[in-house]
């Protein structure tokens, strides 16, 4: 008999009731240090007070209006973004996803728009992941989230992640746009380096391409800038937002300079519940700590702290772990055993990461944690190595 929650995940058997800060506590009273943080969403980690009190007071106000109506909440939200980054206009989502198909739209039309709808193609990147729609999983082409979906969505053409040679063979008169995780977070915290990401914009320039940014797992603050592509310097003309953006609570966003978004105009997108005055009061709630001063830099300091201890623990233990990828708090231990029988072995010894592709381990920690935690992380994942080889 099927379950009555659709059985579409191997759920680990634990039920979490409360937390405070970067733990969690089961409904035995058990604590564990949540270096997952609900896959990088939990930015500020659980019941930030500042959260839990916007969260109250719009609450016990409004919830929702529909965007048939001005929000007020979506307005300041969008000016703190537009302020803080390349963009000028703002679409709110629930998820990733969505975010992630805004832009996608965007792409499209801004091709169409600027006399040039044959151009309606994305290139993507191998090990990507965008989400799990029909036309994310398109993006994807991995045989685990097409399968039994098809026929597959057309229009994504996939190349080798961080080789422009590649690229620059893919892109044909129907390419529209590029589409890039900074860092690949589901595929392995791959990294994107500097000279690829400034190589893409270049390309991006040459061909009347736009540069399309995937920072949902990357931004926010996880790598210790707002979104991870300054630190190559270079610009998007699209980029889809979501998880540590509503701190656990459903937020996306999709984020485009007037250039990009010339064909955007009333009609041509929408969302019922996107940006409603629940969601864009904790959104706001998240950029008041998110852009308080020391707030970015204390997370870069930090992840340099954490990535040093873990390069020490592939020193100590190399028959566990074979070396350390990503920035900021967003790193990935790779591992010799199976990944998977890392994480529950790290779950039973009271610490929550996430598996990924390459055989990875996925340390993703609320941007909250200080030294303290490092060491107590690094001390969970030294007695794990031991008891994995013993």
């Amino acid at each position: 008999m099927i379950p009555v929650v659709m059985p579409v995940y191997n759920r680990a058997d634990v039920v979490f009731e409360r937390g405070e800060g970067p733990y969690l506590f089961d409904t035995a009273g058990r604590r564990y240090l949540d270096f997952a943080a609900g896959v990088a969403v939990v930015a500020l980690g659980h019941s930030h007070p500042h959260l839990v009190n916007a969260l109250v007071e719009q609450g016990r106000k409004l919830w929702h209006t529909s965007n048939l109506y001005r929000v007020a909440g979506q307005e300041s939200l969008a000016q703190r973004l537009v302020d803080a980054t390349f963009a000028d206009t703002v679409f709110f989502t629930n998820s990733g996803v969505e975010a992630w198909e805004c832009s996608v739209k965007v792409c499209r039309k801004y091709q169409y728009e600027t006399g040039n709808p044959q151009r309606w193609r994305i290139i993507t990147f191998q090990q990507n992941f965008h989400g799990r729609t029909t036309s994310a999983i398109a993006a994807s082409k991995a045989e685990k989230m097409v399968k039994g979906f098809g026929p597959v969505t057309d229009g994504f053409d996939m190349v080798a992640f961080g080789n422009l040679n590649e690229v620059r063979a893919a892109i044909t008169d129907e390419t529209a746009a590029i589409c890039v995780e900074p860092i690949q977070g589901e595929g392995g915290i791959r990294v994107g380096d500097t000279d690829f990401l400034k190589g893409l914009r270049a390309v991006c320039d040459e061909f009347g391409l736009l540069l399309f940014m995937d920072e949902i797992q990357t931004g926010m603050g996880r790598t210790g800038k707002l979104f991870a592509h300054e630190w190559a310097g270079v610009t998007p003309d699209v980029m889809a937002v979501a998880k540590g953006i509503g701190g656990g609570f459903p937020l996306g966003a999709c984020l485009a300079t007037e250039k990009a978004a010339v064909g955007m105009t009333p009609g041509t997108h929408g969302s019922t519940y996107g940006g409603n005055p629940l969601a864009t009061a904790i959104g706001n709630a998240v950029l008041d700590v998110m852009l308080a001063p020391g707030f970015l830099q204390g997370v870069e300091k930090v992840g340099r702290t954490l990535h040093r201890r873990l390069a020490g623990l592939v020193d100590a233990h190399p028959q566990v772990y074979g070396g350390v990828r990503g920035h900021g708090l967003m790193l990935g231990l790779e591992c010799v055993p199976a990944n998977t029988a890392v994480v529950d072995r790290l779950r039973a010894n009271g610490m929550l990461a996430v598996a990924a592709g390459d055989n990875v381990v996925r340390l993703l920690p609320p941007l909250i944690i200080d030294e303290a935690q490092v060491d107590e992380a690094v001390a969970i994942l030294g007695k794990t190595a031991q008891e994995l080889v013993g």
